[in-house]
């Protein structure tokens, strides 16, 4: 027997509201029913980054949290990154202008990831960026372009070079 819950949150500024299975990870809930399917599914263990969103602000991996205990929180994925008009975040343009993916299967992770630390962390040095993307795997880039673009994004360039 499947138990539904009844949640309310926001989702990429939009207000949401139905029932969800109590088993339903936030990521299935996001692609499946949401057709937000910038939210990638990698390992399913918390270990890829790929599912990363923010929840109240927070990079959380949605893979591992249940639709139901989002319940009332804001929820920004990949696609609320943007503005409404599809003009890119500055981060977001600096990852297109660095070439900061390739495949792009870690991208909206990378992103949401780095949203919430350049946010909290505004003028990172690249080891603090490495380190803030540590729990985001990529097999294409190398890293380094990603790692440009999280530093072009916050104005000083300067400093891409430190250690």
């Amino acid at each position: 027997m499947k138990h539904t819950h009844r949640i309310s949150l926001t989702v990429n500024g939009r207000p949401v509201e139905t029932e969800v299975e109590d088993r339903l990870h936030l990521a299935d809930f996001l692609r499946r029913e949401l057709k937000l399917t910038g939210t990638h599914l990698g390992c399913e263990h918390g270990v890829c980054g790929a599912c990363t969103v923010l929840v109240d602000g927070r990079a959380v991996r949605s893979c591992l949290m249940l639709a139901v205990q989002a319940r009332g929180s804001d929820v920004t994925t990949v696609e609320g990154l943007a503005a409404e008009d599809g003009t890119l975040s500055p981060l977001q343009e600096a990852f297109r202008e660095h070439h900061a993916l390739q495949c792009g299967f870690c991208t909206p992770g990378m992103l949401t990831s780095l949203t919430a630390f350049l946010r909290d962390n505004p003028a990172p040095t690249d080891r603090e960026v490495r380190e803030a993307i540590s729990g985001n795997i990529c097999r294409c880039t190398g890293y380094q372009p990603i790692v440009a673009a999280a530093l072009a994004a916050t104005g000083d360039e300067a400093i891409e070079g430190e250690n």
